[in-house]
């Protein structure tokens, strides 16, 4: 009987190891519309470990906070609530100290180069500062800036007494030091936060100004490369560890810094197309910064590199050689601002 099925298995193209496989099916989740670029590219992204896995793994995405809220989702991967999630470390200001190195003022110029380049450097240190859970990638956003309901930003000194959403603890350090008033939510928040008068301003990349319906509430908007966001795809320990030695190869094949650039660059094209789009707006104001005062902008920065690093330091971490490190990345991927 035990030699029929073996039979009837190697005809049909089947190996005892794999007809003895588990199957999982992984739920996916993020906290942006189903709209966003995100979307495809964690479908392409489940595609192509479905095919990798001989069709064993499957998975669901779950958008739009479905499973759970935007800042909780570290830890849902953590805990299992699901599989596989998308994270902004920066909503968790000090948990993930080293990464936010990436989100440092004037110092990516692009998302592609940008998401290979904190990719790359950041396996390293993933290890450590996110062990709760297997590290997929990580990725950014293009350059972006300032979006305003109230006025024009257009020195340091026009964020006193604003009441503003930052992206990030970074960019909510910032604020603080101009003399500004931070105003917490996630982006899917942040247009009703703008509408009711609680946030003045916020940092935002433009594609998305435009699809979380922030365009409709601001009029201001500042055309400078000022920051990015740092992101990562993060996985279930636990479920990872379930899993076969060709499963994990499956997994980890589309968990590398290529995969990563492909999920910049195909959010970065959307962020970009953004500008012109607010342009056309007649109820926006788009304006650029002259050199002088993209001047004052950098030297008002310049305290956050040594913030970021009194975090790093905190945590045990060398944040000299890290940045060091991660410029020389940005370098090798054509992805350091001027």
């Amino acid at each position: 009987m035990r030699k029929a099925l073996l039979a009837l298995l190697l005809a049909a193209g089947v190996t005892p190891a794999l007809a003895q496989e588990k199957t999982f099916d992984l739920k996916i989740s993020h906290w942006v519309p189903s709209s966003h670029p995100l979307q495809k590219s964690l479908e392409d992204w489940a595609a192509a470990v479905e095919k990798d896995s001989g069709g064993s793994i499957k998975s669901k995405v779950f958008p739009a906070q479905q499973l759970g809220k935007a800042f909780d989702h570290y830890d849902m991967a953590r805990d299992g609530i699901a599989d596989v999630t998308y994270v902004n470390p920066g909503y968790q200001p000090g948990r993930f100290p080293l990464i936010g190195a990436g989100e440092l003022p004037f110092l990516m110029s692009d998302a592609k180069g940008g998401s290979m380049a904190l990719d790359a450097w950041y396996r390293k240190y993933a290890e450590k500062e996110m062990k709760d859970v297997k590290f997929c990638l990580g990725f950014v956003h293009s350059p972006s800036s300032f979006h305003s309901r109230t006025k024009k930003i257009v020195v340091p000194d026009d964020i006193k007494g604003m009441k503003i959403r930052p992206a990030h603890a970074t960019m909510a350090n910032f604020v603080t030091q101009l003399g500004g008033t931070n105003v917490q939510s996630s982006a899917p928040e942040v247009r009703d936060i703008i509408e009711r008068g609680v946030a003045d301003a916020v940092t935002f990349p433009w594609g998305s100004l435009l699809l979380f319906g922030i365009d409709k509430v601001t009029k201001y908007d500042m055309e400078a490369p000022l920051y990015v966001t740092t992101f990562a795809f993060v996985i279930n320990k636990d479920k990872y560890n379930q899993m076969s030695d060709k499963q994990k190869k499956a997994i980890d094949n589309n968990c590398n810094t290529e995969t990563a650039g492909k999920v910049g660059e195909h959010w970065g094209k959307m962020e970009d197309a953004g500008i012109a789009k607010i342009k056309a707006e007649s109820s926006h104001e788009v304006y650029t910064l002259t050199p002088q005062q993209i001047g004052l902008w950098k030297k008002a920065a310049e305290p956050l590199v040594k913030t970021w690093g009194d975090g790093v330091k905190k945590n045990g971490g060398d944040p000299d050689a890290a940045l060091a490190e991660l410029k020389a990345s940005l370098t090798k991927y054509n992805a350091l601002a001027q």
